[in-house]
């Protein structure tokens, strides 16, 4: 068995039924207003807050889920921090993808032990880490990002969740539709593809249909997260004309919370509501054409002078590459990446 001081905290941790906190544990601290605070344990170390001064030492050896103390006698709930807390906390160039999206993707992608997924979208790696925790040691996630200041900030974010490199991990930067084909292994001597599952994460994801298909084996899950209305519409649309991927299947999702205050039992006023759609369909038997559902459609709706019209590609851009101004999104600024990578090497020497 591998020694535990070599283990990524994560699996040191749940290895340890003990649950005590030891160096390089992440901790986070709650007290009784409900405010989090996330420290990483260190020799010596100290935490700092207006109210009073708490040394690591206080926590190390603890099991998980104790009260402690600082020097002005503050109580501090100490947890180990679920994947949920890291997600919505780690700093990030790209939006994430939220929990609510993260366990939809792991459900209906149906992510199981040992598959073999490409990712192409990595962001600032939130969902790359919730593949590589479904897939596990046995599995595979090869991730491609466009951008090389993104790849860096989710290599940085994964392996600070980790605690070091993840055996089952590779990420590349370049473009999914020149890339992926290349990949070692991806596609059979026969052929035909080898990876289980296609997630996308994108602007544009209908342009990688095609590569999709040479990539998936047959019955493989293609999976896209947009944004966007007209985003879902032309996917569904490349995914049909392709011809050997299912019916797609598109659903959004919305989480509201409830405030719970004796008897003040009710839904709190602010809610989760729309983050992105979900689209998924199945790859066919090479050469099997897709069974088409039979539908009645609205008037219109299948136009083709409408659906060809050249002002319909990319919101009137003249067919020229979709961009996050199309979508009425902000760029990340090179600013904002700078900050995430600092964010990120203070928090690991916090």
């Amino acid at each position: 068995m591998e020694d535990p001081t070599n283990m990524p905290p994560e699996t040191r941790a749940r290895l340890d039924r003990t649950g005590a906190f030891v160096i390089g544990d992440k901790v986070q601290l709650s007290d009784i207003k409900g405010r989090l605070h996330t420290i990483t344990l260190k020799e010596g170390g100290e935490f700092h807050s207006h109210r009073g001064v708490l040394r690591h030492e206080t926590l190390i050896g603890q099991p998980d889920g104790s009260v402690v103390k600082d020097s002005q006698g503050t109580e501090y709930q100490a947890l180990r921090p679920l994947y949920s807390d890291y997600m919505l906390s780690m700093p990030r160039g790209a939006a994430i993808v939220y929990p609510k999206d993260a366990a939809q993707i792991l459900m209906w992608g149906d992510i199981f032990p040992g598959a073999r997924v490409l990712e192409a979208g990595v962001g600032s790696g939130g969902l790359t880490t919730a593949l590589l925790r479904a897939v596990g040691e046995q599995g595979s996630v090869h991730s491609i990002e466009r951008r090389e200041d993104f790849a860096e900030i989710a290599r940085m974010n994964v392996e600070t969740f980790f605690g070091g490199e993840h055996p089952a991990w590779n990420l590349s930067v370049g473009s999914f539709q020149d890339y992926a084909p290349e990949i070692p292994g991806v596609i059979g001597e026969d052929g035909v593809g080898t990876i289980d599952r296609v997630v996308l994460d994108m602007l544009a994801p209908w342009e990688c249909v095609e590569t999709a298909a040479q990539v998936l084996v047959p019955g493989g899950v293609f999976l896209a997260y947009v944004a966007t209305v007209t985003q879902m519409s032309r996917t569904v649309e490349a995914l049909r004309d392709h011809g050997e991927f299912t019916e797609p299947r598109a659903w959004e999702s919305f989480v509201r919370t409830w405030h719970l205050e004796g008897l003040a039992v009710r839904p709190d006023h602010r809610m989760n509501a729309h983050t992105g759609f979900l689209l998924t369909a199945r790859r066919t038997a090479p050469g099997t054409q897709a069974l088409t559902r039979v539908r009645r459609p609205a008037p219109g709706s299948h136009d083709e002078e409408e659906l060809n019209c050249p002002e319909n590609e990319g919101f009137g851009g003249g067919g020229g590459e979709w961009t996050e101004k199309d979508l009425g999104e902000r760029g990340v600024s090179a600013r904002k990446v700078r900050r995430a990578k600092r964010d990120i090497r203070q928090g690991r020497d916090r």
